[in-house]
């Protein structure tokens, strides 16, 4: 028995309510185009993932069954089984929920049973986890809800629903990663079909794990799976990646897009419920667990998910004693804006596809930036470009942003079409912008803030770059800027600061710096606002940071420096991955300008430049980035401390000495620590890695430190001298078996 299965990745915006319900029709309405049965969308796709405190206001559960009225007063659920994310109040208590809805009327609220509570997943804030197992209640339904359905309450809980040739139920996000998911249960009572709306969140290197996951859920136990996302960013500084995907006994059977600037992306497939049965029927082991397994509730559905009305299929043949199954008529499959299948109609596996870590950077935070600008409703961003890596990544992803759009414009992408409308002039049409160049120079606004300190060829690659993306560039000299406040400070202390290479103090030298820093803070945003109507345009652009992970662990950044900004592509990406994503795009985006930039050492130029002295980043820094990176991952992802931090570096970092390893930590700890305030006013920033240092929203630590850590430094001293002890002793050929 075959059926067409129908899943989605939709671009929800939070609180958006109107935009939301008409996407959700918008994908439904495809789905039953397709011939699909059954259609899965996104987690709390109704209301948007990222409400956050929101979901505390009553308003929003309101909204959301107003929402929920729309499609079933619309008709909309007719002859297809949705399968809807939103919030639900039960009992006073605030649930995630999967919501079916057929023919007009509800079936089952199934509530999320694990929720997710860690990294930039607070949900146990905002709602409760499922306490009562395999069970179902009854809901009493909202007044309105009832008048539109007839009927007055609905089961909630854990069940399958019932169809008459299959049982079908759905699992939540956080519930695919968890050791004991629903779905190993599911699968033993039965289920051939399990939906899975989620909203999973861009991560460098992330999808090998999703899809790792979902074809193991799938190959164990046999059956269907259905992944759906959300797509965009949804008001913060995540970025949800998409990649819609049905599985089928631990194959792929079709993949939608991971990044799009689609709003509405629906994949069907064609699934055979008879390879499922046959798959598990082959399975010794599973038939004695499966015998064995508790009882799941069922919801009875007078519905099929095989359907003969399809013109596509032939139907049965009926003959005496004989049934002849569906035959398979292939169609050819659409094209997602990345080039892969949207749909398939055929149940023959496909290899999924991953992006390299250097196109997830070029593609997730572009995107990201395209729905920030049109949501926000800016002119255009604004970029301070050094000439350095990090802000000629920030201006290549603006770039690679604009490639993107383009490419949507000259595909017919009516979304696109109709929101780079705004940036046309009255003689213009979009054909314009089928020119990433074209497109580039209307949002994207570029300046070198230079000064006495600054260098002929940083001037000249900011320049160069400039113009193979196609950005309005500007170049300016602030010495006089400068001069300006370093007088206004002598003619009140009668004192004079000088740089370190001058015969000044650290603290002098410190504070020459930062005013020029900070002075191209100040010129960025008035350049912003102005800039448009310098040029005959209405409204103001969006100033862009250009500080990148590593950077701001370290606390190497002036506070409200060029680092500031209103958003920042790459405060989420480390330093080795900005390199390799550069020099990928010098010829896959094909500005050729990059190949300078990431042969210079880093350096801010913010002292002047002798005969004997050159500033660089790491010399500054006291540490390379490549130590830094590691000390990042060391402190984030596995929560370690100084001791723990050095104990783990000192084997890993072997045959350095002990001793230097423990300075380096040492040093990396003391600068975190002064410099931790530092993180409570840092860009919202995409997130790509899992140690950001954006304290606001992921990274939960205090800001305020004993600078000093005396009790962890002198146990790692401790450390130091037993390590020092026992190569000694290896040395000499005579380790003592009470130090090993």
């Amino acid at each position: 028995m075959k059926t067409i299965l129908a899943t989605c990745n939709l671009n929800q915006w939070s609180l958006d309510f109107e935009g939301n319900t008409a996407r959700i029709i918008e994908s439904i309405e495809i789905a039953k185009s397709r011939g699909a049965r059954y259609r899965l969308g996104p987690e709390l796709e109704i209301t948007g993932y990222s409400c956050e405190d929101h979901f505390l206001e009553p308003d929003t559960l309101v909204h959301s069954w107003e929402a929920l009225a729309c499609i079933l007063e619309g008709g909309y659920s007719n002859g297809i089984l949705c399968d809807i994310g939103m919030p639900v109040m039960h009992k006073n208590v605030r649930y995630n929920c999967r919501v079916f809805v057929l023919d007009g009327k509800l079936l089952l609220i199934r509530p999320k049973l694990i929720l997710a509570g860690d990294g930039n997943y607070r949900e146990p804030r905002w709602f409760a986890a499922w306490q009562h197992g395999w069970t179902t209640e009854p809901y009493p339904l909202p007044r309105e809800i009832a008048e539109i359905t007839g009927q007055r309450a609905v089961p909630i809980g854990i069940a399958a629903l019932a169809l008459g040739d299959t049982l079908l139920a759905s699992e939540t996000c956080e519930e695919l990663f968890a050791p004991m998911s629903p779905h190993i249960h599911f699968g033993n009572a039965g289920v051939e079909i399990i939906g899975n709306g989620s909203g999973s969140h861009h991560e460098l290197r992330k999808l090998d794990t999703r899809i790792a996951l979902i074809r193991n859920a799938t190959e164990k136990n046999g059956g269907v799976y259905l992944y759906a996302n959300q797509q965009g960013c949804d008001g913060g500084r995540l970025y949800f990646d998409g990649c819609a995907l049905i599985a089928q006994n631990g194959e792929i059977l079709a993949q939608g897009s991971q990044f799009s600037l689609s709003d509405v992306e629906v994949v069907t497939a064609v699934v055979n419920l008879h390879d499922v049965r046959s798959y598990r029927g082959a399975k010794a082991s599973r038939a004695v667990q499966a015998s064995q397994a508790e009882k799941l509730p069922q919801i009875d559905v007078d519905f099929e998910a095989g359907w003969t009305g399809w013109t596509g299929w032939t139907g049965f043949t009926r003959l005496p004693g004989l049934q002849v199954p569906f035959t398979d008529n292939s169609v050819a499959s659409e094209q997602d804006s990345v080039g892969g299948p949207a749909s398939r109609f055929c149940d023959t596996p496909i290899e999924p596809r991953y992006h390299i870590p250097e196109e997830e950077i070029a593609f997730g935070p572009a995107c990201w930036l395209w729905d920030y600008l049109r949501r926000s409703g800016a002119e255009g961003y604004f970029i301070p470009l050094s000439g350095g890596a990090d802000s000629g990544a920030v201006a290549t992803l603006v770039g690679s942003m604009c490639q993107l759009v383009a490419k949507a414009v000259c595909d017919e992408e009516l979304t696109v079409i109709a929101d780079v409308r705004r940036w046309l002039r009255d003689d213009e049409t979009p054909d314009i912008f089928k020119d990433p160049g074209v497109l580039a120079n209307r949002l994207l606004y570029t300046c070198y803030l230079g000064t006495e300190n600054s260098s002929r060829e940083t001037r000249r690659r900011a320049r160069r770059l400039a113009e193979q993306i196609g950005a309005y560039h500007l170049d300016i000299n602030m010495d006089a800027l400068v001069t300006a406040l370093k007088t206004l400070f002598t003619r009140i202390t009668r004192k004079t600061p000088r740089f370190k290479v001058e015969g000044g103090s650290h603290t002098e030298n410190q504070a020459l710096q930062n005013i020029q820093a900070r002075l191209r803070m100040v010129l960025s945003y008035l350049f912003a606002q102005t800039l448009p109507w310098v040029r005959n345009r209405q409204g103001t652009l969006l100033v862009l940071g250009t500080g990148n992970v590593d950077e701001a662990l370290r606390g190497y950044l002036t506070k409200y420096d060029c680092s500031s900004g209103d958003i920042n592509p790459i405060g989420g990406i480390s330093k080795a991955d900005l390199r390799r994503f550069l020099e990928w795009a010098q010829h896959s985006l094909g500005y050729t300008a990059l190949a300078e930039i990431v042969e210079a050492p880093p350096t801010a130029e913010l002292e002047p430049i002798t005969e004997t002295y050159t500033q660089t980043d790491e010399d500054d820094m006291g540490m390379t980035y490549a130590e830094l990176s590691r000390f990042g991952q060391l402190r984030k992802m596995e929560r370690c401390g100084p001791v723990s931090m050095f104990e783990k570096l000192v084997e890993e970092w072997d045959p350095l000495p002990p001793r230097e390893v423990a300075e380096k930590v040492k040093h990396f700890f003391r600068h975190y620590a002064i410099n931790r305030h530092k993180m409570t006013t840092l860009t919202p920033s995409y997130h790509a890695e899992s140690y950001s240092p954006d304290d606001n929203r992921f990274d939960l630590r205090q800001f305020l430190y004993q600078t000093r850590w005396t009790w962890q430094f002198r146990r790692m001293n401790v450390l130091v001298k037993k390590y020092e002890v026992r190569t000694l002793s290896a040395s000499k050929g005579t380790v003592n078996e009470r130090e090993t």
